[in-house]
Order: structure tokens, then C-alpha cells, then sequence
């Protein structure tokens, strides 16, 4: 599976996986994450359903606070 993540190409062995599969793949581990599919919010309770597939342009930003 070919996808874009951040604006990079990114190449995946599976034809899909979810959200949550990515994160841990990609070892996303901040708390605070945003996450979009093609432009589209995908909220943290949804993101174990939601499934990426060919072509979809990923976003997983990290939230970071400070003062």
C-alpha cells in the first residue's frame, strides 16, 4: 500500500490498517495526537476502526503546549 504521511510517500506491506496499527507502527508516542484522513479529522475513539488504504493522504500531528 502506497499512502502519503505528512506530506512524505510513504510503502506499506499491507493493503490496509488502521489508524491505531499506524501510530504503533510508526511509533507515534506522544499523547496528544491529531489525526486526519484525506483532510478529514478522525477522532482518538474512532481511530481502531478507521482503515487506511492505497492512495490516502495521512496526517498525524503531535499537540504540543507551553507557555
Amino acid at each position: 500500500m502506497n499512502i502519503t504521511l505528512n506530506n512524505r510517500p510513504e510503502t506499506f506491506e499491507e493493503e490496509s490498517m488502521t489508524f491505531e496499527e499506524l501510530i504503533k507502527r510508526k511509533n507515534f508516542t506522544f499523547k496528544m495526537l491529531v489525526t486526519k484522513l484525506n483532510g478529514k479529522l478522525v477522532r482518538k475513539e474512532d481511530r481502531h476502526k478507521v482503515y487506511i488504504k492505497e492512495g490516502d493522504d495521512v496526517t498525524v500531528m503531535h499537540l504540543i503546549s507551553g507557555g
